[in-house]
């Protein structure tokens, strides 16, 4: 009678602890999924930004926005003049190389 006793004990303590650990993993899934939703959402909200930008900074825009605003628009300063005959480095027409 006292075996059957504790294994009925024993088996009820092993079932509340079951239902507890299912109980956790419901909550943790549950956080999970949430988290998932709002890096989804974030990861959205990033590439209409990166949309955005990439339509006012296409070249098209550029030229419209400054055509419309009839903008004079020159450089500050002139590039310097190559030293010695040299060529610099963002000059790829005297550059072999840089074909």
């Amino acid at each position: 009678m006292l075996k059957l006793l504790l294994c009925i004990l024993s088996a009820a303590v092993v079932a509340a602890l079951m239902l507890e650990l299912r109980q956790q993993r419901m909550e943790l899934s549950f956080q999970t999924n949430r988290l998932h939703t709002q890096i989804e959402k974030s990861q959205a909200k990033l590439w209409n930004q990166q949309l955005q930008i990439a339509v006012y900074t296409a070249p098209n825009a550029i030229t419209k926005t400054v055509g419309d605003r009839d903008l004079k628009m020159v450089p500050q300063s002139p590039l310097p003049p190559s030293m010695n005959g040299q060529t610099r480095w963002i000059d790829a027409t005297a550059n072999p190389d840089a074909e």
